[in-house]
């Protein structure tokens, strides 16, 4: 096996140049999750989602030969940083921010439902009964203040203050 038949596109790959790349890869993303911060699978936010999804698909196409092997490492680290980038600019520009991550939700308030919130985000009160068992233990919202939607697709059950 030559180094051009590891690096070159050839959608018939035998099992051990795609071993190879795999192994490669592995590595190549491994550097690049390094370098990209832990954040990108912490917060999933949208933008975190696209660039894990983005990442998932360019790479495997280096590991089965649909692109260059360099190339889609390329393409990757291209990604990890415009992710960095935009990332440190919107904690610096608050409209930068809730353009990329959008605001917080209330969904529940002061002893009610928001039906309007609820429509807005597509949820319905079941959605939000099954979340609140499995967060709160709970079968109703009494003893529940605020109910929030969080930007991170998360909802956040505050009690209300004894």
């Amino acid at each position: 096996m030559t180094i051009t038949q590891l690096l070159d596109t050839d959608e018939q790959l035998a099992p051990l140049p795609m071993m190879l790349r795999a192994l490669l890869v592995f590595f190549a993303a491994l550097l690049l999750l390094r370098v990209g911060g832990i954040r990108i699978f912490g917060q999933k936010s949208a933008l975190d989602n696209v660039i894990v999804i983005m990442l998932g698909a360019v790479l495997a196409r280096g590991v089965v030969g649909a692109s260059p092997l360099f190339s889609a490492i390329a393409a990757s680290g291209v990604m990890v940083v415009v992710n960095r980038l935009l990332a440190w600019a919107s904690e610096r520009n608050n409209e930068l921010n809730r353009l990329l991550k959008g605001n917080a939700v209330v969904l529940f308030e002061n002893g009610k439902l928001l039906d309007e919130a609820m429509k807005q985000v597509n949820l319905s009160k079941s959605d939000l009964l099954e979340s609140l068992h499995l967060e709160m233990k709970q079968e109703s919202f009494e003893g529940i203040d605020k109910v929030i939607l969080e930007t991170n697709g998360r909802i956040s059950f505050i009690a209300k203050k004894q």
